[in-house]
């Protein structure tokens, strides 16, 4: 009988007295199907001796949590559940839970142990499934991402049908450490990702648009547990339906001659199409609090679509999210239909017209350690499950193709507004005191309150100070939309070495084009044009746009700048993104 071979690859926790090895090959044996036709075979492969051997203090275990919890939202439509080591305190815990993420992530000595020790596995008994849990999802990522110069090994790899599960890959701390910000497609026969929404164990989805990825959900509620069961996803109906009779349909139908590896369900693949132009354009002006409601931002809306439609848009592919229902769930969904199934060569706009703010977060410790740039939805109430931050949306453009043109525009202000009667609308608003005081500190020296230091986001960034800014705020410090800020671990100097090994071509976050009427300190302001009042850099820009010439970026923007600076605008729209595409004309104008 034809045999499938299973390469299992544990997950958090200390294993060594563990029954795992058995409940794995049951929860599989239970399921799979065609086994009066098939044998299957199970290794297995363990690292607890190494992580026994790295010294992670009790403290790095502690900070791992937090960055962890903050970062690790299992979906953007539902909280961070933290029930399952948030509130343990005991150190042997730590240790062997988010201690061995850190191990995992940013330990080099560990990360190269292990990658040899499974290379090694997989070169001995060339399995057909890697069965990865948890914290091996990780491991064995960091093996196939980096593969060593070992044909044996590449030629193993490429007939495996990887399985990951209750993984944390697309957890937002371990993204940026491990994967550099952005997870890239392997050199496999097929990647299935088991993901349960329940999964309280720093788990995350991936939005992962290879052909050869697919993400499988595989929901299951425990009571009272963290729902992280690696033989409930082995075992679950969705992994029978999707992965197991795949796999034993393609091995059945080959022994009877009917091609080797054929699936017995197809398998899903990249439709080809034309590349498409598809629109999200948000606008609020009817916030609850009557001081912060605004005339222009649903005007601007209208504009920007018109301007879209004359420029090859079709109706159909435009969105639009008014008033009470762009809510941050509302425009989160609407995000996440603009960013459905993209291809390279797509144009994908999301224009938003209304309140911008900056919000202190909490992090290590319960200490304020950054400012999270965000929009301001209908429902905002300075909390971070009504914000609009990068690291929301970040989930869902981070893995964008980078071919993709993904275009952000931003008609608010950055950091907070003031609004004096009479004088024009400003487009921010300014914390209450009790957010303020956050980012505050008392200086008895000289008797007065004074910005709270905080630490920069990434020290070692590089670049110029105008560039840094417009990555890490003026404080270094700020997350800002759509730069991946949170992602940009690196150094220049790390960066670069990894470039070089890489054949200079180091992949990065992916960085869309972004638009933004004003500087982080300036104010965004409405214009009142006869008695119709719009966002005054939308009114520029789209008068500079109907305009018919073809432009820049770059060029765009300078226009646009002239034309506020004529109308008497004290603010200096900026512009964003690769330097090839803002070199480039304005693909609209094409």
């Amino acid at each position: 009988m034809p045999t499938i071979k299973f390469l299992g690859v544990h997950g958090l926790g200390d294993h060594r007295q563990s029954p795992w090895k058995a409940e794995w090959e049951r929860a599989v044996r239970s399921v799979f199907p065609l086994q009066d036709r098939l044998t299957l075979e199970f290794q297995f492969v363990t690292y607890d001796d190494i992580f026994e051997q790295i010294d992670v203090s009790a403290w790095e275990s502690a900070v791992a949590v937090t960055k962890l919890l903050r970062s690790g939202v299992t979906s953007i439509f539902r909280p961070r559940g933290t029930r399952a080591f948030g509130e343990r305190t005991l150190s042997d815990t730590l240790r062997w839970t988010a201690g061995y993420v850190v191990a995992c992530v940013e330990d080099e000595e560990f990360q190269a142990q292990t990658r040899a020790r499974l290379a090694d596995a997989i070169k001995t008994h060339r399995p057909d499934v890697l069965l990865a849990h948890s914290l091996g999802s990780l491991v064995s990522y960091n093996l196939l991402d980096n593969l060593p110069q070992d044909a044996a090994l590449q030629a193993a790899c490429r007939n495996l049908s990887y399985v990951t599960f209750g993984s944390q890959l697309g957890n937002p701390f371990v993204l940026g450490t491990l994967a550099h910000g952005r997870l890239r497609r392997l050199d496999v026969r097929r990647w299935y990702h088991l993901y349960n929404e329940e999964d309280d164990v720093f788990t995350a989805p991936i939005r992962l648009f290879e052909h050869n990825f697919t993400q499988v959900d595989t929901p299951f509620d425990i009571e009272g547990l963290s729902d992280h069961s690696a033989e409930e996803y082995l075992k679950h109906a969705g992994t029978m339906r999707q992965v197991w009779e795949g796999l034993a349909g393609s091995r059945t139908r080959a022994v009877r001659g009917i091609g080797k590896f054929k699936p017995l369900f197809a398998e899903p693949t990249r439709v080809k199409r034309r590349p498409r132009k598809r629109a999200l354009l948000v606008g609020i002006n009817a916030y609850p609090n009557a001081e912060d409601r605004l005339d222009g931002c649903v005007n601007d809306v209208f504009l920007v679509s018109e301007m879209l439609q004359e420029r090859g848009f079709d109706a159909e592919d435009i969105r639009v999210c008014l008033d009470d229902r762009a809510t941050a769930r509302g425009i989160l969904e609407r995000f996440n239909w603009l960013l459905d199934t993209p291809q390279p060569d797509d144009q994908l706009v999301f224009y938003y017209s209304g309140h911008g703010a900056q919000l202190p977060t909490y992090g290590v410790g319960d200490r304020v350690d950054r400012m999270d740039e965000t929009l301001v939805p209908y429902d905002f109430d300075w909390s971070p499950d009504t914000a609009i931050t990068d690291d929301q949306v970040y989930e869902l453009y981070g893995q964008l193709p980078y071919e993709t043109q993904l275009l952000m525009m931003f008609d608010c202000c950055h950091s907070g507004g003031i609004h004096k009667a009479g004088g024009r609308k400003v487009r921010g608003l300014n914390p209450p005191d009790d957010i303020r005081h956050r980012a505050l500190r008392w200086n008895p020296q000289e008797g007065m309150w004074e910005d709270r230091k905080l630490q920069p986001l990434n020290k070692g960034f590089g670049g110029s100070r105008q560039l840094r800014r417009e990555f890490f705020g003026s404080n270094n410090a700020t997350t800002r939309i759509g730069r991946a800020s949170g992602f940009r671990k690196e150094s220049k100097r790390d960066y670069d070495a990894r470039k070089q090994r890489e054949g200079g071509r180091a992949h990065a976050p992916y960085l869309p084009v972004i638009l933004e009427a004003c500087q982080e300190s300036e104010y965004s302001y409405e214009y009142r044009h006869g008695v119709t009042s719009y966002g005054a850099f939308t009114f520029a820009l789209a008068t500079e746009l109907r305009g018919g010439k073809d432009v820049s970026f770059n060029d765009l923007l300078s226009g646009v700048r002239k034309k506020l600076r004529g109308l008497k605008y004290d603010q200096r729209p900026q512009v964003l993104g690769p330097s090839r595409i803002l070199k480039a004309p304005v693909p609209w104008l094409r």
